[in-house]
């Protein structure tokens, strides 16, 4: 345990991706890349919004089913990245916006669609109609009415450049925490072994009540879930997490994964991949960047994979 960089330890929150920030660093000298570490996060927030009317994502957007637009380096990886994964058609779909806004769930005016409406949008939501431009860095949505929102994986990709910069400035410790999407970097400074001890939450409890403890080396820590936003009709609830090869919520049995993963955008799209799926594939756990999930099903039953 090292007491001295304990007592060294700042936090500082910011309100930036629609969530709360903290960001703690061990180590006096490091403060001032927190500062650093914030204007990072709104660059990025800046170019990659669906919040409000101007950004390199909306300008993507407001040109769909008309012409290609031109983004920045950071922007096209990430959107190459978001609509690969989309592809491989496991539950992740970074176009599922028009989808998203027919039902509405967590939002004033949700209701359950008429299937006519619900099939029409998913023709909106094809992953195989945002067109890719590698030598001119373009984006092109073939249909207009079409989405590109990459809220599913971009907390996750700036954790990573936000880590990135730490390494550079030599910061022996710390936790990124992008609204419950926790990155550890380093080793923690409270045990000897440098391991970091991980809540899980209780999806039945508030927030903050943990129902796992974990212990790991410097990684990330994503969750997804189904249990905090519905809508209920006629006695039946619906969530929030819709499947896009069905374009209703998922049927599932889950209430929340959580997985431990060396990449934090890896941990977004690993999530989703088991909470679609259900159970782990086989080698799951034994492929590069996977350190680890926690299943925790409707009725709070955990069940840990390492």
């Amino acid at each position: 345990m090292n007491s001295e960089l304990i007592q060294q330890r700042h936090s500082l929150v910011h309100h930036a991706l629609g969530t709360r920030i903290v960001l703690t660093i061990y180590g006096d000298q490091y403060f001032p890349v927190m500062e650093e570490s914030m204007r990072l996060i709104d660059g990025y927030e800046d170019r990659l919004t669906v919040n409000r009317e101007e950004s390199e994502v909306m300008n993507v957007n407001h040109a769909a089913g008309h012409h290609p637009k031109v983004v920045s380096p950071s922007t096209y990886e990430l959107i190459k990245m978001a609509v690969k994964y989309s592809r491989e058609n496991f539950g992740f779909n970074a176009l599922i916006g028009p989808l998203v806004k027919l039902w509405k769930i967590g939002f004033a005016g949700a209701n359950v669609p008429k299937d006519a409406d619900i099939q029409a949008r998913l023709k909106l939501i094809d992953p195989y109609k945002a067109i890719l431009d590698d030598e001119q860095r373009t984006v092109y949505l073939e249909e207009p009415g079409m989405e590109l929102d990459l809220g599913g994986i971009a907390k996750g990709y700036i954790a990573d450049r936000i880590r990135d910069l730490w390494i550079q400035r030599h910061v022996p410790a710390g936790i990124i925490n992008l609204g419950g999407n926790l990155l550890f970097v380093g080793k923690s400074p409270r045990r000897d072994d440098g391991q970091w001890i991980i809540g899980v939450q209780d999806p039945r409890l508030k927030r903050g009540e943990d129902l796992e403890l974990v212990r790991k080396p410097e990684c990330s820590a994503v969750t997804s879930g189904i249990y905090e936003r519905f809508l209920e009709v006629n006695g039946e609830k619906y969530h929030h997490l819709l499947d896009p090869r069905t374009g209703y919520p998922l049927q599932t049995d889950l209430s929340s994964v959580t997985v431990f993963t060396k990449q934090s955008v890896m941990g977004e799209i690993e999530a989703k991949r088991l909470f679609f799926n259900g159970i782990p594939s086989a080698d799951w756990i034994a492929q590069t960047g996977n350190l680890g999930a926690v299943f925790i099903d409707q009725k709070g039953a955990a069940k840990n994979i390492n």
